[in-house]
Formats: structure tokens, sequence, C-alpha cells
């Protein structure tokens, strides 16, 4: 199995529009990543994928990533300085498991869903949409390249 073909049509446009309504509202920007398989630590091959997609870039350095690894059955959030500067100390947990509500019932695009939503909320409080706010980086749902 190939990572863009875990979620159907309906999944990936459900997830992606997540990423857009909740950027409509914010200027943080939120990348969902996904891959089938990693070895090692999720967190240093999260951190990983999110230098590759330039997300340390954003101007107010308020990007988030949700780094999904389907064979693993693991996920991991990860946010750039700004933004775990300001959250709630236990609001990356509290995500969490509201998102692995979802995957339980292998609800996999809904958990995401929901998940960015949380992030969403979050970053609107600390980094409200200005009128001068460009999308820095794609909503589109970005998946492992090196598969074969």
């Amino acid at each position: 199995m190939k990572a863009a073909e875990f979620f159907t049509p309906e999944g990936r446009q459900l997830i992606e529009q997540a990423i857009a309504n909740a950027e409509l509202d914010t200027s943080g920007e939120i990348r969902l990543h996904v891959e089938v398989a990693f070895e090692g630590d999720i967190l240093d091959r999260a951190a990983s994928v999110f230098a590759r997609l330039n997300m340390h870039r954003t101007q107010q350095r308020n990007g988030v990533l949700i780094f999904f690894a389907i064979r693993n059955r693991s996920f991991a959030i990860l946010g750039d300085i700004g933004v775990n500067g300001v959250v709630p100390e236990n609001f990356w947990d509290e995500t969490k498991t509201v998102m692995e509500s979802h995957f339980r019932n292998s609800e996999f695009a809904l958990g995401l869903a929901v998940g960015v939503k949380m992030v969403g909320d979050q970053l609107k409080k600390h980094f409200p949409h200005l009128r001068s706010d460009t999308n820095e980086l794609v909503n589109e749902i970005s998946f492992d390249s090196s598969e074969a």
C-alpha cells in the first residue's frame, strides 16, 4: 500500500478542507504528512519531515505538523517554536487523546480532521488572521515520496 492510497477521496477532501477552514481564521499554518512506515523515534522523524517541508520558515514560526504513520499505528503533533511558546501545556496531549478516540474506531480521516480543527482553534487564539496574511504553505496532504 502507498500512503497516498490510504484515504478515500472523500476522506482526503475532508482533511484538506479542515486545513483550509482552520487557516481561514489564523495566520498559522497546518500540514499533515502521511507515511506507510518509518524506523526510529517518531518525534525525530516528525522533526525531519517538519524541516523538509520548510515549516520552520513561516514568518511567525507558527506552523504545526501532524505526522501520521499507518503501519506503525502512531502519530505525532509538532508545533514550531512560536506555537509551543503560547499553547496551554496540556494542549498537544488533549488533542492526541481526541484524535485517538476516532482512530480506535478506524475513523482516521475524521480523527485527523478533528485534530486539525482543534489545532486551528488554538492557533486562532494566538495568531489571528490578518489582512496581510498569505497562505505560506500548501494545504494538501503530504505523502512520503520515497515509496515505490
